[in-house]
């Protein structure tokens, strides 16, 4: 039986490290996550998806705060991992830069389960950099870890469309599931030696840098197509957000509409089925459900109703 040792943080790693459990030839002998965060109104220390997960299962877990210095706590984490003696080591997610012991400590080899189709979008928000560019497809890679950034080869890919109506989270999810079949699907043959990786191409690299809080904030002097990516790319949460009366504005779903205006832009142009806001090159687009600041989500209508706002305003 292939021993594993499993490196994820967030939801998205859950599945990947779901189907190892169940798979019959490989038995997860560690976990390693990030530290528990605060979350929630009430500022818990939470631990992360994939620590629970791994609670859940009775496997041993560790949740080291780092692990590319030289200090005591970083050698008791890679002593942990080198006396679960792994052939693998399969990171999803995982959150921090391993250091090349840690790559080096697997028989046969570290393996990234990494959401795009390499080298486009090496980095650490792969999925949100292919919605915000309209990426038309976009999907998950099986690659060999070395000390690059997302660098290594890769021994595997399988590909999904991106539409014009695809959502950030419909997207995670699609991905996270697509990323545990095609792991579990390549996995044997990578052990058995059947399937080597092949270098990614020197063309066409990009870098997805991690999300700012301000690249949230939406530019209305964009293109309407622009602001959409936007807000589907981050809904329903954190939230593409705008500026009203003073107060912020989460967008929660719209759409582009085919009408046009020559009204400046992020001028509310109507209020009848919904708020249109005038974009960058004319066209408008329909906020259809929001969420003002401290409030729940809801349809744009019930949000207008007690909103002091009027034709002619500008959001932003």
């Amino acid at each position: 039986m292939t021993r594993v040792v499993f490196a994820g943080t967030p939801a998205f790693s859950v599945p990947c490290l779901q189907a190892l459990l169940d798979a019959d030839a490989f038995d997860v002998v560690g976990v390693v996550s990030q530290p528990d965060r605060r979350a929630g109104r009430g500022m818990r220390l939470t631990p992360s998806p994939v620590r629970q997960a791994a609670v859940d299962a009775g496997i041993d877990v560790i949740t080291p705060e780092r692990l590319l210095k030289d200090g005591e706590l970083e050698r008791t984490a890679l002593a942990w991992l080198q006396d679960k003696r792994p052939d693998v080591l399969v990171v999803v997610a995982f959150g921090m830069i391993l250091p090349k012991a840690w790559l080096d400590a697997p028989r046969i080899a570290p393996l990234n389960v990494h959401a795009s189709l390499l080298p486009r979008w090496r980095g650490a928000a792969p999925i949100e950099r292919a919605l915000l560019a309209g990426d038309d497809k976009t999907g998950v890679c099986i690659m060999k870890m070395e000390e690059g950034l997302d660098t290594g080869p890769v021994y595997a890919s399988r590909e999904m469309a991106i539409t014009d109506s695809t959502r950030g989270r419909d997207l995670w999810a699609s991905l996270s599931t697509l990323g545990a079949e095609l792991l579990l699907e390549t996995l044997p043959a990578i052990v058995s030696g059947e399937l080597a990786p092949e270098p990614q191409a020197d063309e066409g690299v990009t870098y997805a840098k991690k999300i700012r809080n301000e690249e949230r904030i939406i530019d209305w002097h964009q293109p309407a197509a622009s602001v959409d990516r936007l807000v589907r790319c981050f809904s329903p949460r954190p939230g593409a957000r705008t500026r009203y009366d003073n107060r912020w504005l989460k967008v929660i779903a719209g759409q582009v509409l085919s009408d046009r205006s020559d009204a400046g832009a992020g001028s509310i142009v109507s209020l009848d089925r919904g708020l249109d806001i005038a974009c960058g090159d004319g066209v408008l687009y329909r906020l259809s459900e929001v969420q003002p600041e401290g409030r729940k989500a809801m349809a744009a209508e019930d949000f207008l109703r007690g909103a002091s706002l009027a034709r002619g305003d500008c959001l932003g």
